[in-house]
């Protein structure tokens, strides 16, 4: 049973999959890559396995997998394909930009991605200036979720303490970051169906995230 929120003070939020429709598009780019060495992956399948994950640690699992080396040049086209992908096709969820515009709290991004790829995603949707420098990247910590080490480098940035945040995310290790960070976690989108940390509270369009943090106020 969800457990309700807790009021908040400062909002982290998650980008590729939370923000921006992402996902399909960065596993489209693996799988046309991995087309180059005579792989025909899933979409589905690549999309489930490797939500929210490090690439690095996704290019050794499909490594391992296939018996192929994606080294460094394999990691460089993809990220050109990527990023092809997303100057022709991302948006923004449905009501984020309505969203962000009537919250009235701190908000930050705190994403896996690298910064150019991330302030990229944003710029392209509209939503940079919702959130203007306060955007943290992994690779400014080297430290990637499941590990809490981001979202705790997002809320000293913030100046909060992790109890006082509540993070917005699509990908279970997200909400389990998020929980070892000791901050408080709204799950977003249909990987959230799944039955793992039934306490956190779930939602589905970014039009019912308002009524989620409104309800937190009852909380405090």
């Amino acid at each position: 049973m969800n457990s309700p929120l807790r009021k908040a003070n400062c909002l982290i939020f998650d980008c590729d999959g939370t923000l921006v429709n992402s996902e399909g598009l960065c596993n489209l780019g693996l799988q046309k890559e991995l087309q180059h060495y005579g792989v025909q992956a899933d979409l589905a399948d690549l999309t489930q396995r490797f939500r929210g994950r490090k690439l690095a640690d996704i290019c050794s699992a499909l490594s391992q997998q296939y018996g192929l080396e994606l080294d460094e040049d394999f990691i460089h086209s993809y990220r050109r394909t990527v990023a092809l992908l997303f100057d022709a096709s991302l948006q923004a969820f449905p009501g984020v930009i309505e969203v962000l515009q009537q919250l009235d709290l701190p908000m930050c991004v705190a994403s896996a991605g690298p910064p150019h790829k991330i302030r990229k995603a944003l710029s392209l949707t509209g939503l940079s200036r919702f959130f203007g420098e306060r955007i943290y990247s992994s690779y400014d910590i080297s430290s990637w979720k499941p590990a809490p080490d981001l979202f705790l480098h997002a809320a000293r940035q913030m100046g909060f303490a992790p109890a006082d945040c509540i993070v917005i995310e699509d990908s279970e290790i997200g909400i389990q970051a998020a929980i070892a960070a000791g901050m408080q976690a709204c799950w977003f989108g249909a990987a959230a169906q799944v039955a793992t940390y039934p306490q956190v509270p779930r939602f589905s369009s970014m039009y019912e995230l308002p009524c989620l943090l409104q309800c937190s106020q009852t909380f405090p």
